[in-house]
């Protein structure tokens, strides 16, 4: 049997695998896609553009979501069974959007990363010092608008899931308790889903923001 450090020992080294599988994808993706012409700044603004509207259907869900859930108040108990159905179809679709958004926003991530350390490197093959200035001028410029992005873009991230959490409880409660107890219940919490739920739609609409400025930057 495996001590427990031969464990964690183990457990690192597969991420550092998983780590590096995936960097190596990435630069064979990126390699792929430059002998067509197409090249990392492009992709950047691809990328970002698709966390955008990942974020702006989110937004429309948890909309959505959030309207359906606070209907309790005015739910027949005889309808409860319908009702739950409706809510857990509502949920699934909030947590879908989510990991939407996670996958985009990671993929954003990824192709910046790449970018810029490919930026930095091609500084260093410069022989006009002009140019080099002028370039690490426009990379410093660049990284700073991606870090006030990519920081507002995590910002809403972590409020997925307290936002998910919420829907989740409220949605198993219903499901084992369908009778007027259980919308009662869900009465008193409704001011904890429209708070976690209202701070992450005001998270992302600032994220959509900041990802329309850099868009329009980049171009």
């Amino acid at each position: 049997m495996l001590n427990l450090t031969s464990a964690s020992r183990m457990k690192a080294l597969l991420v550092l695998l998983t780590f590096s599988l995936l960097c190596a994808c990435s630069n064979a993706y990126y390699s792929t896609m430059e002998k067509f012409g197409v090249h990392k700044r492009e992709i950047m603004a691809d990328r970002v553009a698709d966390a955008r509207s990942a974020q702006e259907d989110g937004v429309e869900t948890f909309e959505s979501a959030l309207e359906q859930f606070r209907s309790v108040v005015s739910v027949n108990e005889s309808n409860l069974s319908k009702f739950y159905d409706k809510l857990n179809a509502e949920y699934e679709r909030s947590e879908a959007a989510a990991e939407e958004i996670r996958a985009r926003i990671d993929d954003f991530e990824d192709v910046s990363s790449a970018l810029f350390r490919e930026w930095e490197d091609e500084l260093e093959t410069y022989d006009n010092q002009r140019l080099k200035n002028e370039s690490k001028v426009k990379l410093d410029e660049t990284k700073s608008r991606y870090k006030k992005l990519i920081s507002s873009m995590e910002s809403a991230e972590s409020k997925l899931g307290p936002a998910l959490t919420v829907m989740h409880d409220q949605v198993l409660y219903l499901k084992h308790n369908l009778n007027a107890s259980a919308i009662s219940s869900l009465k008193a919490e409704s001011l904890s889903l429209d708070r976690d739920v209202e701070a992450l739609l005001s998270a992302m609409s600032v994220s959509i923001e900041e990802a329309e400025r850099f868009i329009a930057e980049l171009e």
